[in-house]
C-alpha cells in the first residue's frame, strides 16, 4: 500500500534536529509521495529546496494570510519572489499555501483578500492548482473564488468540518483534503463530512509536525501518519484501507498534475 501526503511542512524548525532520518523512515513507512507546502517566501525556498533534494518530495511555494506583509509594496516583492521560486523549479506544483485568516489577523482583511487574488493570478500565470487555507473566512474565501476564475482550481487543505464549506468547494470544483481532526475523539461531525465528499475529490494530509492525529496527538506529527487520516476515511465509507489509498494517491497525483 503506497501513500500520498498532499500537505505538509517538512521545511519547519521542528524538523531541523532528525530532518534526513525522518525522511527517511517516511519513505520506508510508505509514503511513496509527498508535498511540503510552503506558506511564506522563506519556507517557499526551503520547501522547493527539499524537492531539489529527494525525488518523492514536491512542494508548493506561497505566502500564507498570516505571512503577508503589512503593505501593498512589500506584498508585491513577496508574490515576486513567489513568482521567482515557482518558475525556476518544476517541482513546485501548487501556488500556496494562500488564503484567508480571520482567527490569527482581523485588522488586516482587505491585504488578505488582495495577497490571495493577487496569488490565484499568479497560479493563473503559471497553470498551477492553489492550495487553500482559510479559518474562520469561509464566506470571504468562497466568495473570491466565485469571483475569480481558478484555471485550475485546488485543493481545500486541511478543510474545516462545515458542510456548507465542503459543498460549496465541490461545487466549484476544489478537491477536499482532510487532516488529523477526522480523528478526534471529539470532532463530532467528521464522519458527516467525509461522507459529503466523492471520492474522487477527496485527499489525505498530515499538515505536520502539526495536528496529531488520535491516537498521537501532543505528539510530534510527520507524514508516516497520514495513515490514520485514510483508516477514518476507510471506515467511514466502508471500504478497506488500501483502496482509500489508492483513491487519495491518484487524485493527489491528479490535481498536482504528477504522473
Amino acid at each position: 500500500m503506497e501513500l500520498f501526503d498532499s500537505h505538509c511542512h517538512l521545511d519547519d524548525e521542528k524538523f531541523d534536529e532528525d530532518r534526513e532520518q525522518i525522511i527517511q523512515e517516511i519513505k520506508e513507512d510508505g509514503v511513496t509521495k509527498l508535498v511540503s507546502a510552503g506558506y511564506s517566501v522563506e519556507s517557499s525556498k526551503k520547501a522547493s529546496k527539499l524537492s531539489d533534494q529527494y525525488e518523492f518530495i514536491y512542494a508548493t511555494a506561497g505566502v500564507s494570510p498570516n505571512d503577508i506583509s503589512q503593505t501593498k509594496e512589500e506584498l508585491w516583492k513577496m508574490i515576486e519572489e513567489i513568482k521567482n521560486i515557482a518558475s525556476q523549479n518544476k517541482k513546485i506544483v501548487a501556488i500556496g499555501e494562500i488564503g484567508l485568516d480571520y482567527y490569527w489577523n482581523q485588522e488586516n482583511k482587505e491585504l488578505q483578500k488582495l495577497a490571495f487574488i493577487k496569488q490565484i493570478e499568479l497560479a493563473n500565470e503559471l497553470s498551477l492548482p492553489i492550495v487553500i487555507h482559510t479559518r474562520k473566512a469561509n464566506e470571504d474565501t468562497l466568495q473570491i473564488l466565485k469571483q475569480i476564475q481558478v484555471s485550475k482550481k485546488g485543493i481545500f487543505h486541511c478543510c474545516s468540518l462545515k458542510g456548507d464549506l465542503l459543498k460549496q468547494a465541490i461545487e466549484l470544483g476544489f478537491y477536499i483534503s482532510f487532516a488529523g481532526p477526522i480523528t478526534f475523539k471529539n470532532s463530532k461531525n467528521a464522519d458527516e463530512m467525509i461522507g459529503i465528499v466523492p471520492d474522487d475529490r477527496i485527499l489525505v494530509e498530515t499538515d505536520s509536525p502539526y495536528l496529531s492525529p488520535e491516537p498521537l496527538r501532543g505528539t510530534r506529527n510527520d507524514s508516516r501518519n497520514v495513515k490514520y487520516m485514510a483508516q477514518k476515511i476507510a471506515e467511514v465509507k466502508q471500504i478497506d484501507v488500501a483502496t482509500v489509498a489508492k483513491i487519495t494517491y491518484e487524485n493527489a497525483e491528479r490535481i498536482f498534475n504528477i504522473m
